[in-house]
């Protein structure tokens, strides 16, 4: 496969997986289209073209060809000025080339237009019994709070880093965490958990989650106990960006939510959901996003087998623990 075909094949994968309808999300497609045709010429040259075709702004390659052919992928949940080194000096010999390093957590552009993505948080609280209209006044201002807090920042600096050293590099952000989300929602829905330790004991059940408790990282209480009754579960804080407001969560209360599964936390946002008698699992940052990758990673593997092609290998690095369940497929 070649960088572009891993990056065009990650959007559609995750457009299956997205909270939103399929509709909706060619409405963002097509808004887009619009917004560029009433540009005029001079304007037209700043607007950002990838909106034409990835409704995901978190998600890019930040520099490389798209055309470059892609054998090994270098995969992690941060990728630094470190994990960019170690992928220079590994292709120095043939047999460890790294034809390109896809780090989760957004950077240049991507990070930039971060809060873009952040109202599909929308779509999943609608789905949990609050009204749209009200999620999207309660999210707009917190929406804007994250654009402005990225606006002053270097946020090209890695991006250079890369250019430099000449290492194809770009960031999976919401399309990993489509994933988790969607897989996490269903696999809880199947099951019939009365408490919050039922809860907690089915999400240990995962690979990941267990490679995290291992080492001190994996599911938490971080409101209610495992004692208390686990009511409607909802997997709330696994993609959209990043955290939300915590005004959302007097509504989900009301909602008939009882407990929320995140992947963090703020003390802001948990005390505030504490207030409205939720209970908040945090199942872990890096292990949620490692499931995320993970379920993105084997479609794109499956894909190769489909279309006859050799697998591109990956090689893990910054937290992410890879569990390559392509093979139970086999």
């Amino acid at each position: 496969m070649t960088i572009g075909e891993v990056y065009r094949l990650a959007i559609e994968v995750a457009k299956k997986a997205d909270p939103r309808p399929a509709s909706e999300i060619r409405h963002v497609l097509k808004e887009a289209k619009e917004e560029y045709k009433k540009l005029s010429a001079k304007k037209k040259q700043f607007f950002d073209k990838e909106r034409l075709i990835n409704p995901y702004a978190d998600t890019r390659i930040l520099y490389g060809s798209l055309k470059n052919k892609v054998k090994k992928v270098m995969v992690g949940v941060d990728i630094e000025d470190g994990e960019l080194m170690l992928a220079q000096q590994l292709s120095q010999n043939r047999n460890t080339k790294i034809d390109l390093v896809i780090g989760h957590h957004p950077e240049g552009i991507a990070l930039r237009h971060l809060g873009k993505v952040m109202d599909i948080q929308e779509q999943v609280m609608y789905v949990a019994g609050v009204p749209i209209n009200v999620t999207e006044k309660v999210l707009a201002p917190r929406i804007a709070e994250v654009d402005r807090s990225l606006h002053a920042r270097n946020n090209e600096r890695l991006v250079d880093f890369a250019r430099l050293l000449n290492v194809p590099f770009g960031c999976f952000h919401t399309v990993a965490d489509n994933m988790v989300h969607d897989f996490l929602q269903k696999f809880l829905d199947r099951k019939k958990l009365r408490t919050v330790r039922e809860v907690m004991d089915s999400l240990l059940e995962i690979t990941e989650f267990q490679v995290a408790e291992k080492q001190g990282s994996g599911p938490a209480v971080f409101t209610g106990s495992e004692k208390s009754k686990a009511g409607k579960v909802l997997v709330s804080g696994m993609t959209g960006g990043t955290e939300g407001s915590e005004k959302i969560y007097e509504r989900l209360a009301h909602a008939g939510v009882g407990t929320l599964i995140d992947m963090h936390i703020s003390e802001k946002n948990r005390k505030e959901a504490e207030k409205h008698h939720l209970n908040v699992i945090v199942a872990g940052h890096i292990a949620s996003d490692s499931i995320g990758l993970n379920l993105l990673l084997d479609e794109i593997i499956n894909a190769c087998r489909q279309d006859k092609k050799k697998e591109i290998e990956i090689v893990p690095c910054s937290g992410f623990i890879r569990v390559d369940r392509c093979k139970k497929k086999k």
